[in-house]
Order: structure tokens, then C-alpha cells, then sequence
């Protein structure tokens, strides 16, 4: 059996940069910008973000804030004028649409982005008690809020 000549100088130059190893190289180079996308990944993931301002009752500090609005109490039409007044109030109403039941006896307010000062805004404006907030926090959930028009609907403002 030959034994292996530590001592034996070897160019790196033909070792590396030759023909013959233009694949082997190609393939580390891509392993190594895979890990770097994917360390940046993890990083951004474990980094938490920074929390949006929290609304006050001023306009421009919740121009971003993204709601959505159901109708729960049968009445068609309801829902486009709720739409039509948040919008005014410059909120972005992302989406519409009826409620799975058309028996809710109170409009509420679900609070999605755990960010409360948010939901009593609209609570404020759509002059809702501040009991008919309900927490229900979701990060696959892209809205801050959902609005659930109930049977109260005719003391809403937007109807005045």
C-alpha cells in the first residue's frame, strides 16, 4: 500500500481553477449563496419587527389601518355605506363581503392585529361600545380589524 506524501507541495491554482473542476466549483459556489439567503431568512425571522404608531384620532396616524367589512344583519346595502363612511374616514377597507349568519344582534368589532388602540378607533367612529371589541389575534389574518355589522345597524353614523 502507498502511503500519502504529506510534504509533496501541491498548486492550488491547478487544483481548484482547472477545467475538470468548473462543476464542483459552480456547485459550492451556489450551496454558499443558498446559505447565505437562507441565515438572512432566519435572521429577519427571529428579529422581531417594529410595532406601527398607534392610532389616535387624528387621520394621519392610521392611514395604513386595513379593515374589513361584513354584514351580519340581512339588510343589502349595508355594508356599502359602512364602506363608503370608513373610507372617508380615510381607513382602507381591503374587504367585503356577508357574515356566515345574518342573527348578530350587535355590531362588533374583531381586534385581528392585537394592536387594540386600532379597534376603539373605529369603535369611535363607528360610535360602537368599546364591549363589542373582541380580541381574535392572527398573523396570517392581513387585516387590523373586521367590522361585523349587526342588527343595530340603524344607529350607526353612517346612516345619519
Amino acid at each position: 500500500m502507498k502511503a500519502f506524501n504529506f510534504n509533496k507541495k501541491v498548486d492550488l491554482g491547478k487544483l481548484f481553477l482547472g477545467k475538470e473542476h468548473l462543476f464542483l466549483n459552480s456547485f459550492i459556489a451556489i450551496l454558499s449563496v443558498t446559505i447565505l439567503l437562507l441565515t438572512y431568512s432566519l435572521i429577519a425571522k427571529i428579529i422581531p419587527h417594529k410595532e406601527m404608531a398607534k392610532p389616535t384620532s387624528g387621520t394621519d396616524s392610521v392611514h395604513t389601518l386595513q379593515v374589513e367589512v361584513l354584514n351580519a344583519c340581512g339588510k343589502a346595502g349595508i355594508g356599502d355605506k359602512c364602506v363608503d363612511f370608513l373610507r372617508k374616514n380615510k381607513l382602507d377597507v381591503v374587504q367585503t363581503g356577508n357574515y356566515p349568519s345574518f342573527d348578530v344582534p350587535h355590531t362588533i368589532i374583531i381586534n385581528r392585529s392585537g394592536n387594540i388602540e386600532r379597534s376603539k378607533y373605529i369603535a369611535q367612529l363607528l360610535a360602537v361600545d368599546t364591549s363589542f371589541i373582541i380580541k381574535q389575534y392572527n398573523k396570517n389574518y392581513y387585516v387590523d380589524a373586521s367590522v361585523i355589522i349587526g342588527k343595530d345597524y340603524k344607529v350607526l353614523p353612517f346612516l345619519k
